[in-house]
């Protein structure tokens, strides 16, 4: 690993600087993890010292104390002229040296986090009082006899999810719904079924860094455009409430989009898991609204209208794909919790309610993080979301990698723009969600301040080096 893709090493980092204790130990420590778990496998070059200290914003002597020590444990190897390469070691057959990384946006699930102000993972984290009641509901309907395996979804919830979207005006049987565990499994099933190693996939950019992850790992080449007269492989796009910026497309270029979809026989992926945020209300129609073909997949979960926990989610698509999608889960997992599909179909029913109450509180701590962001970080370009949960906001100067590292230092945690492109482009970009109480959100954006001004952008020019992929 050299300067060309030391980004992709600041994303293995994560968090590192968050714990106790010098700094120059929380990184080798971090290190010496990624390292032991084969994610830095034997003989990969690590960044030159000056090159690290750099995007981490931190003095050289913070990187050589803590490379000296890697060295001192035989788990790194520096010799003048070859630089600083991580030692030969032999790993159990349990752990593979090419593991792949986590989405930088969930890395504080696998490492807890400590006194940090989380602006990452946008997904609410307070169940509303009626999940309990969906959920005693539920229990009140389970069967008193049913195996409970059913890889396409409970029958209960294809059927309100059908009627879902026949109430929007996209008339839907049950036989086009397949129930999965989150929209991410929904859009790593899709793949698997449609892309092979070295096909295109389209996308928008930004876009989800959750797909883009799920792409590269089934080894695709990702193209930051929709033209379906390429013919690639997949399209994907987040047309309503876009994550991250929470713009909506307007009706002509959906139109537009989902015709030549058609016209080219390219299977597009409509991400709706936003769309019932839309500070208007109502969401707009659905991509497939637009065709009577079958080649729109639409897909969509409650884990943003409701809560991150209740892992439900779904695919609306021509009954044979449906068909082959739950073949191809049925050889990983027999199907979703059962309890908790009930509880989702119960939510369906009151979902005018469950939206109503859901987009006031995001519209009134939108607007309370841009009258903040307006206040203490003026120079800062931000765009007001139409819908969603988050805002993209562009830096005056400097890279947002590197201010995220000093960021974390004081006390929030922030993802940078680059996880959101295909190409590692948008340097000078972040994300921000604005998912808390307005109290929190005022406490996060003064410490945001606090650190912009330490960091002073004008001394860290923003980086040429993209991620590669």
């Amino acid at each position: 690993m050299n300067e060309a893709n030391s980004a992709e090493l600041i994303e293995l980092l994560g968090r590192w600087a968050t714990g106790r204790g010098p700094l120059y130990l929380l990184l080798a420590a971090r290190l010496r993890d990624l390292i032991d778990d084969g994610l830095l496998p034997p003989d990969t070059a690590l960044p030159p010292d000056r090159v690290l200290a750099r995007r981490l914003a931190v003095a050289r002597g913070t990187v050589v104390a803590a490379y000296d020590l890697l060295q001192q444990e035989a788990r790194v190897v520096r010799r003048r002229g070859s630089g600083t390469r991580v030692a030969a070691a032999d790993l159990p057959a349990t752990r593979a040296a090419n593991e792949v990384a986590s989405n930088p946006l969930l890395s504080h699930i696998l490492h807890p986090p400590d006194g940090v102000t989380l602006l990452t993972c946008a997904a609410p984290d307070e169940p509303p009082p009626l999940l309990a009641e969906a959920f005693r509901q539920a229990v009140s309907l389970l069967p008193e006899r049913d195996l409970g395996y059913h890889p396409a979804g409970h029958p209960a919830l294809r059927a309100a999810v059908a009627a879902y979207y026949t109430d929007r005006d996209l008339p839907t049987d049950p036989s086009q719904i397949m129930v999965t565990t989150g929209a991410q499994q929904a859009i790593t099933l899709l793949t698997d079924l449609l892309v092979n190693p070295g096909d295109v996939v389209q996308t928008e950019s930004p876009t989800y860094p959750g797909a883009l992850e799920v792409f590269r790992h089934a080894a695709a080449v990702i193209r930051p455009r929709l033209d379906p007269a390429e013919r690639p492989a997949l399209m994907y796009a987040i047309p309503t409430a876009s994550n991250p910026a929470g713009t909506i497309m307007d009706t002509a270029t959906r139109r537009r989009l989902a015709a030549a979809a058609t016209e080219h026989d390219v299977p597009l992926i409509d991400d709706e898991v936003c769309a019932e945020l839309c500070f208007s209300g109502s969401a707009p129609p659905p991509l497939a609204s637009f065709t009577s073909g079958e080649q729109i997949i639409t897909i969509a979960s409650l884990s943003k209208l409701v809560w991150g926990g209740l892992r439900v989610g779904w695919i609306r698509a021509a009954t044979p794909l449906v068909s082959r999608l739950a073949r191809l889960r049925a050889v990983h997992d027999l199907g979703g919790d059962v309890l908790s599909q009930l509880a989702a179909a119960s939510v369906l029913s009151l979902l005018p309610e469950v939206r109503q109450a859901r987009v006031e509180a995001l519209r009134h701590r939108h607007d309370h993080l841009l009258s903040r962001l307006r206040a203490r970080l003026p120079s800062w370009e931000v765009s007001p979301a139409l819908g969603g949960q988050t805002v993209w906001a562009r830096l005056p100067r400097g890279d947002a990698d590197t201010f995220a590292q000093v960021a974390l230092r004081h006390g929030v945690a922030i993802p940078p723009g680059r996880s959101f492109d295909p190409q590692g482009g948008h340097a000078d970009h972040l994300r921000l969600h604005f998912l808390f109480p307005p109290e929190e959100l005022t406490a996060a954006i003064d410490a945001l301040a606090q650190a912009w001004a330490a960091y002073d952008g004008a001394r860290h020019p923003a980086s040429r080096h993209t991620l590669i992929v």
